[in-house]
């Protein structure tokens, strides 16, 4: 394969297939409370498998029907991606993720959270639940520039990010990150930077997805009044070529595309053709003989 991806990483670790099952749990994120929109990319409108006002076992039972269609024998890794999912009371963090670990086949958890919404007694759950399940910790984290972070409205700088990274893996937790390609006046060299830099990083894992305008954000009120460039497709496709010839050979790409909603976007209208990207990533990769790490060098 050209790239370590995520499905035969879980294939080698449970010699079985394994499929995520996405939760919202109800949380909100820090970045939008008390007037403030959070990022300006966020439209607040996370509703994974149409899980608004429905319990976690109805997520579940919906999902795994659609499941089981494709992969009647599958194992599942319960992701909680809606919003910030550490920002709660630990009380309420185990009502939500000791429940969904109770249902058939489900062997590990993804918990999709903020450097800034982790608090000490959370990290001490999060140690409790590593030793007892498959737990992976997923950070936002986008731009490895804190002047981007700032423009962005992102919240939290890289020290803070970089503090976090370090209790995690202390404990032993996995780690995947989360970056946009295509932020407003990041250049290519930047975005190659941000690889450089989380290559530098004890990750396990990443997800990259390129910048969309999607309506209800500040992004689109910007976009009204000065048109905001995004990334072209054979950019997009160009660019994760060069991220993932330098990306550290033993972090698993996650994710190379973002899954906005077709009546949402405004621009750019490809982002929803996930396949042309990832055939067309695949496709130059093999061209050039080229694969995940072949110019990566350590510590660079």
């Amino acid at each position: 394969m050209y790239y370590n991806n995520l499905s035969d990483y879980y294939k080698k670790i449970f010699n079985t297939k394994v499929v995520k099952l996405s939760f919202n749990g109800g949380f909100t994120c820090p970045n939008r409370i008390n007037g403030s929109k959070g990022c300006i990319f966020c439209s607040g409108s996370y509703e994974f498998a149409g899980s608004v006002n429905k319990s976690l076992k109805e997520q579940y039972l919906e999902q795994k029907k659609i499941m089981d269609k494709k992969w009647p024998d599958a194992k599942y890794i319960a992701y909680f991606g809606s919003f910030t999912n550490t920002y709660d009371t630990v009380e309420n963090l185990k009502k939500r993720f000791e429940e969904v670990l109770t249902f058939p086949n489900v062997v590990g958890l993804s918990i999709g959270t903020r450097s800034d919404s982790i608090s000490d007694e959370c990290y001490e759950y999060l140690n409790d639940l590593n030793k007892r399940t498959f737990l992976t910790i997923e950070l936002g984290l986008q731009s490895s520039f804190d002047t981007t972070l700032k423009y962005i409205n992102r919240g939290h700088d890289i020290a803070n990010f970089e503090e976090c990274v370090k209790k995690l893996k202390k404990l032993g937790i996995k780690i995947v990150v989360h970056i946009i390609d295509g932020l407003p006046g990041e250049t290519e060299a930047m975005m190659l930077d941000t690889i450089k830099y989380l290559n530098r990083l004890d990750i396990d894992g990443i997800k990259i997805h390129s910048l969309f305008i999607v309506k209800n954000t500040t992004l689109a009120m910007m976009n009204e009044k000065n048109k905001i460039k995004t990334l072209s497709k054979e950019e997009y496709i160009d660019l994760l070529y060069k991220q993932i010839r330098l990306l550290k050979p033993s972090i698993v790409v996650h994710r190379l595309t973002g899954d906005p909603r077709k009546e949402d976007l405004i621009e750019p209208l490809w982002a929803v053709k996930k396949i042309d990207i990832l055939n067309g990533l695949v496709k130059k990769l093999k061209a050039e003989k080229a694969y995940q790490g072949i110019d990566y060098i350590e510590n660079a």
